[in-house]
């Protein structure tokens, strides 16, 4: 829980105008560095899916405002940002961090962030950073995200907190490693740098706030409105009962075996706060499901912030009434060198599922059936022929997270083929696929009679099919309810789990595990058929 001293009364130094005027415009700034993100990129996984996050910080590095981007970013960000500044040694005007360790930065290595301190008036007033998913970062698999590492350094390129710019100035020799250990770095080098940007206008929206109403009015609005979520949140957690209440829900595997791996779960409602304790989960993995703490924190804020009312601002005030017990070793808190890819993607997912899981015990009418509960990642590269120019081809890497079907709800059906809870990205459009890629979608379309049945049935998932062309393309795939079933809720059906295979170039059928790197020879084409959610209510 944030120990940090707060206010349990207005702050007397803003007035309530005020303070929704720097609230809206912190959370504006946000929003426009998210567009400068996505307009200034250079990979589909950012320009058109937006697999990525912005926030603004405090001087302590609490979270202020955020941009409505990934869940899982954002979340993690929110304990992650502060590590990160520590391990750099503190940040002078002028310089930025860049870091993916998954043990400072709390997510999974793909996930870049940098982070940049903005001062005003001759002094440090606040942080923005970003984080975005680069679609390689190294590693034993392109996309970085291979369906069988068993330690971090299998996965790619492990970048601690270090200074990418000093007071101004590029470190030329930070960009230089970083590029000399990915498949395509013209396109690493374009999405930093888009990063930065995004970095830029941050900067200069705070300053310009600054300016007009002077950096200590800022820095105490930004106390202010964590003091005023901080209020508006217990009142909602206030109308939960008393109790203790308890569940657990469950992964596959963790793609060394078949063995599931549990979550176990007890939430204490209490008048003055939420207690979350995580004893009895599995201890950490051989295979890559592995969380960090951050990855874990993220799942249940987002679990417990969607239960409130959706007009409370998220930030670091949202979460100062929940506490979490997270045993270290855990697969929830992973230790060094732990394979950590699936954590960010899969894991978080089943740790919502289990806290959505516990809260319908108390809270039965907010409660959704589950959803698909994964994030259906598939990752695919190689050599793309079509370069001509280059000897042998241009090396690729395409990824991309398919939604699936939503779970029923106490107010109505779940949709059809979205991406649900810990992602919020969008689809890679066919068109702009087929152009950068050499990969052809033979099928993208609903799963029909995926969805759990229910007085509010659950949504269909989505099959999605890529052919590869003239070439032997790597795949890898981190997939989840391929085996046990998104569940219903107040008697609806559960949803169908997924599916995946492959088609041969002789039409036969291979099924391939919900976790896997395999080679897809010219011609053959990798089938993913995500799950329905589950329904809500008997029939």
């Amino acid at each position: 829980m944030n120990d940090i001293a707060r206010r349990n009364t207005p702050n007397p130094l803003v007035d309530p105008v005020t303070l929704e005027v720097l609230r809206n415009a912190l959370e504006s700034t946000a929003d426009e560095m998210g567009a400068v993100l996505k307009r200034t990129s250079f990979s589909p996984n950012i320009k058109e899916r937006m697999d990525a996050s912005c926030a603004v910080f405090d001087a302590r590095a609490q979270l202020v405002a955020q941009a409505e981007h990934v869940p899982v970013h954002l979340g993690s960000m929110l304990r992650s940002v502060e590590k990160t500044v520590a391990a750099a040694g503190g940040l002078d005007d002028g310089d930025v961090v860049i870091v993916n360790d998954p043990f400072t930065n709390g997510s999974h290595l793909p996930d870049i962030t940098v982070v940049a301190p903005v001062y005003a008036e001759g002094r440090h007033i606040a942080y923005v950073a970003t984080r975005a998913h680069h679609a390689d970062v190294g590693g034993m698999e392109p996309g970085s995200m291979p369906g069988n590492s068993h330690e971090i350094y299998q996965e790619g390129l492990v970048i601690p907190a270090v200074k990418l710019y000093r007071r101004g100035e590029l470190q030329d020799d930070v960009m230089r490693l970083i590029l000399a250990n990915v498949r395509t770095p013209e396109e690493r080098r374009g999405d930093l740098n888009a990063q930065l940007a995004s970095l830029h206008i941050g900067e200069r929206r705070i300053r310009e706030l600054a300016a007009r109403y002077g950096a200590d009015l800022v820095a105490a609005g930004f106390e202010a409105i964590l003091d005023y979520t901080e209020r508006r949140m217990r009142r909602r957690l206030a109308e939960f009962p008393p109790g203790t209440y308890r569940g657990e829900d469950f992964l596959d595997d963790d793609g060394s075996s078949d063995e599931p791996v549990r979550i176990a779960l007890a939430i204490a409602v209490t008048p003055q706060k939420l207690v979350l304790d995580f004893a009895g989960s599995s201890p950490q993995r051989p295979g890559n499901i592995n969380a960090v703490a951050p990855m874990t924190y993220s799942a249940s804020f987002f679990a417990i912030k969607v239960l409130t009312d959706p007009e409370i601002p998220v930030n670091a005030g949202t979460f100062r009434n929940l506490e979490l017990k997270i045993p270290e070793g855990s697969v929830l808190a992973a230790r060094h060198p732990a394979a950590t890819c699936a954590g960010n993607t899969e894991t978080t997912q089943r740790i919502a599922d289990t806290v959505l899981k516990v809260c319908a015990q108390f809270a039965p009418d907010r409660v959704p059936a589950a959803s698909q509960g994964t994030m259906n990642t598939i990752a695919v590269g190689g050599t793309d022929p079509r370069a001509k120019e280059i000897p042998g081809g241009r090396p690729y890497s395409y990824i991309e997270t398919i939604g699936g079907g939503q779970g029923g709800r106490p107010m109505g059906p779940g949709d059809d083929g979205i991406q649900c809870n810990m992602t919020n990205t969008m689809n890679t459009p066919v068109e702009a696929l087929e152009i950068t890629y050499p990969l052809r979608v033979e099928r993208y379309e609903l799963r029909e009679g995926s969805a759990g049945g229910g007085k509010h049935r659950g949504g269909n998932g989505l099959v999605r099919a890529i052919r590869s062309l003239d070439h032997t393309a790597r795949v890898s795939l981190q997939c989840e309810r391929r085996r046990l079933a998104p569940y219903g809720l107040q008697g609806g059906a559960d949803g169908k789990p997924g599916h995946n295979y492959v088609v041969t170039k002789d039409g036969a059928i291979r099924d391939e595990p919900g976790k896997a790197s395999l080679s897809l020879a010219p011609g053959e084409i990798v089938v993913v058929e995500t799950p329905g959610g589950g329904g809500w209510g008997a029939p």
